[in-house]
């Protein structure tokens, strides 16, 4: 065997160096800080905290109505604002939006038996309240994403005018398609004993979202980190990356009861049947413009499950585009930068005269 540079011993000897540059530099980015826009508390109950970001210097002071955004329980909403060049959030504020955000916080014990409606009502509904109350409006702009984004579909049909464009990313109407792994777990869970043993830890959700794709999603990736010579940059995204899939929240029992229940196991949805608060959750009733993306290569989310929203929503102005990209790509990939939100703020830019304008126009 030749120990030339260009042989096999060459080839183990440059892994070698670069993985051990590469860990020298992960030393490095152990510190590295998550979310890049300056923001402050505005409104408080429960765990919930509603968070308003800070106007970028420079930024178009444009008449914007403002935008709440709306993410899942169980994950920190921070990966929209990760860093600088993938941030959605600065891009929004950019655009001269005025942009919030709703941070659910930790369940505790004392939270075992928090129902869904309560984070829909109290939380998400306190929050709207707060900012209608705040500007003087009757109505703002709804972004969900994920499962913040069935929270904002069935706050809307339940508060249809308190709402006046909704913007859904990667958001399922359908939970029972045939590609969604997912689903199929979720289908088999004794849901009666996920209530009785208590609040669930996010390390336990999360072992079961990299389990969809346990090789790319683990041993992958680090020997693709180790092996490819990456740069410091591109060490800190990763370590960014790291700590925000690692750093789940735990779920209320009672609440994710219900969730796995109501819209993995019975498909309440769109079959219908769904009921919060003892209210009738009917999609017909959210009449807003939508405008629907999701990821085309999405194993979390599959596309099916979101393509079909427009068949259910009474909304007669419903936009649905697919993005090449997967799950976590809708928030941190190239596209998540360029395409996605252009398509947000164009799409709010034409719909800033909200209904009522809308309608005048028309006569």
């Amino acid at each position: 065997m030749s120990d030339s540079a260009t042989g096999p011993a060459g080839l183990f000897v440059d892994l070698g160096a670069r993985a051990a540059e590469t860990l020298a530099r992960l030393r490095l980015a152990r510190d590295v800080e998550v979310g890049c826009s300056a923001r402050r508390a505005v409104w408080t109950a429960e765990k919930t905290t509603l968070y308003e970001y800070l106007p970028l210097a420079g930024a178009p002071r444009a008449r914007r109505r403002p935008l709440l955004v709306c993410f899942a329980l169980v994950n920190r909403p921070y990966i929209l604002d990760l860093q600088p060049d993938t941030s959605l959030i600065r891009r929004l504020l950019g655009a001269g939006f005025p942009v919030y955000m709703v941070e659910w916080g930790d369940p505790d014990d004392g939270d075992r038996q928090r129902e869904l409606n309560d984070y829909l009502e109290q939380g998400l509904g306190g929050c709207v309240r707060h900012i209608l109350a705040a500007h003087g409006i009757d109505s703002l702009d709804l972004m969900g994403v994920c499962q913040g984004g069935v929270f904002s579909l069935c706050y809307s049909a339940l508060h249809p005018g308190e709402v006046a464009n909704l913007v859904t990313l990667t958001t399922a109407v359908d939970f029972q398609t045939p590609d969604d792994l997912l689903s199929k777990w979720m289908r088999g869970l004794d849901t009666e004993l996920l209530a009785r043993a208590g609040n669930v830890p996010g390390e336990l959700l999360n072992a079961l979202f990299l389990a969809l794709m346990p090789f790319r999603l683990t041993q992958h990736k680090y020997v693709r980190l180790l092996t490819g010579g990456a740069d410091q940059r591109a060490v800190e995204d990763f370590v960014r990356m790291e700590r925000w899939i690692f750093d789940s929240p735990p779920q209320a029992a009672v609440a994710l009861m219900q969730y796995v229940r109501w819209f993995y196991q019975e498909n309440r949805l769109i079959r219908g049947t769904l009921e919060l608060g003892g209210r009738a959750v009917d999609l017909k009733s959210v009449r807003a413009p939508l405008l629907n993306l999701y990821a085309s290569a999405d194993h979390i989310v599959p596309p099916a499950a979101c393509a079909v929203m427009g068949r259910y929503v009474g909304s007669r102005d419903y936009t649905a585009c697919a993005i090449d990209t997967g799950h976590i790509g809708m928030y941190v990939s190239r596209r998540a930068r360029e395409e996605i939100p252009q398509r947000i703020i164009g799409w709010l830019g034409a719909h800033a005269g909200g209904a009522r304008a809308r309608r005048r126009a028309a006569r």
